[in-house]
């Protein structure tokens, strides 16, 4: 597996494009602009993008998904509790025709990778983390040292506390690659995490 940081957008979100080498099949998360660099990547590396996996509604990751999904024939794949999400400013995202929805347990395939779905919401309500092999794509859910905000529209502190404490409850360590910012383990997040302790400890009252 292949994992490529694409940081697109005045928010610089990370668009993350993974990839089997075998088979050159690649799923692309949160293209949320600059669908042209994308695509010059995918074109580049001879990638072909079979799934584009939006870990949830908010225009920084979403606003290239239609636009990828049209140039390269790939589904896009979200949680419908964020179709047409609020985002605060009197407008909402309308996800592309033939857009599935996905839900807890459902299994994605691009090549020879399998990308297991997640619902953490908090973020969002319907924010998805998207688990494959030892890596874990968590959106806005969860950051180096961080997590993502609850004050927007349909953002829940309680939720994150359960979708940072379900994160935590998984078996091993992994890689985890954030909507924004640097990488990191989760086993470093156990430890070190303000939110993820506080999160792990109301999990064990």
């Amino acid at each position: 597996m292949l994992i490529k940081t694409i940081p697109v957008g005045r928010l610089a979100a990370n668009c993350y494009v993974v990839a089997d080498e075998n088979t050159l099949d690649c799923a692309v998360i949160d293209p949320g602009d600059e669908s042209g660099a994308i695509l010059d990547y995918l074109e580049e590396h001879r990638l072909c993008c079979r799934l584009i996996l939006l870990t949830h509604g908010h225009a920084d990751h979403v606003s290239a998904a239609a636009a990828l999904a049209e140039e390269t024939g790939a589904a896009v794949c979200m949680n419908e509790k964020d179709a047409h999400i609020q985002l605060g400013t009197g407008s909402g995202y309308i996800p592309p025709e033939g857009t599935r929805f996905c839900r807890e347990g459902d299994l994605l395939q691009a090549g020879g990778l399998t990308f297991a779905v997640l619902e953490t919401p908090g973020h969002t309500p319907g924010g998805l983390t998207f688990r494959c092999e030892d890596a874990l794509f968590t959106g806005d859910t969860l950051f180096s040292g961080s997590c993502g905000r609850t004050d927007l529209p349909g953002g829940s502190m309680e939720a994150m506390m359960s979708s940072l404490a379900k994160l935590a409850a998984l078996e091993g360590d992994f890689e985890v690659y954030p909507g924004h910012m640097d990488s990191t383990t989760l086993q470093a997040e156990r430890r070190c995490n303000y939110y993820m302790r506080y999160a792990q400890q109301g999990e064990e009252k």
